[in-house]
């Protein structure tokens, strides 16, 4: 909030609410309810792979946030972004132990 820029969650479990499973096929999604409220969606990012947990931050929509984790991942169940965070962070994790 800032600097103003749009910001997005993407997870690889829920950290709140229930769910459905989505459709097989990518793009597919279900709402995550938290209540009866709904706080973010399962998106299937790939056919046939496990969903990714979206949620909105600073001044997206969940539609919008939706279709930007889909273009991120076009090749792997996760964003490129958050993937290379992953990977990077891992790293570190085992040179230091």
């Amino acid at each position: 909030m800032v600097t103003g820029l749009p910001a997005i969650g993407v997870g690889k479990t829920p950290l709140v609410g229930e769910w459905d499973p989505p459709p097989v096929r990518r793009g597919a999604w279900s709402p995550l309810r938290d209540g009866g409220e709904v706080v973010g969606r399962v998106l299937r990012t790939q056919d046939a792979v496990k969903p990714v947990f979206v949620s909105v931050g600073h001044r997206m929509s969940l539609d919008n946030a939706t279709a930007r984790v889909l273009a991120l991942a076009p090749r792997y169940r996760l964003p490129e972004t958050t993937r290379t965070a992953d990977r990077l962070c891992r790293d570190a994790l085992a040179e230091a132990g």
